[in-house]
């Protein structure tokens, strides 16, 4: 939901954003946006901005994001400031309105 309120705040045009969405998703949520992209075709930005909401702001992937983070421990091998950002994006996912 990050994504959508730095989109949001600017009021860029929607040729701009829907040109750039390619860009800002990685892993699953780009194969989502890949495959949705191919089914719908091209759309505004009202319109991925509702399929975004649709697909990332839901009961079940919130608790997929909790249960990620409950589940997350420290490991010794990654560097302590990859695993604080990976688990702060979590928290920011299950609540965003959360001051981390």
């Amino acid at each position: 939901m990050e994504l959508i309120y730095y989109i949001d705040v600017p009021k860029v045009p929607d040729y701009w954003i829907t040109a750039r969405l390619n860009t800002a998703f990685k892993g699953h949520a780009s194969i989502w946006y890949t495959e949705m992209k191919e089914i719908n075709g091209r759309r505004n930005w009202p319109g991925w901005k509702s399929q975004i909401i649709q697909k990332y702001s839901n009961g079940t992937w919130i608790c997929q994001k909790t249960i990620s983070f409950e589940n997350d421990k420290y490991p010794v091998d990654p560097e302590p400031y990859e695993w604080c950002l990976r688990q702060s994006k979590r928290l920011k996912a299950i609540d965003p309105q959360m001051n981390i």
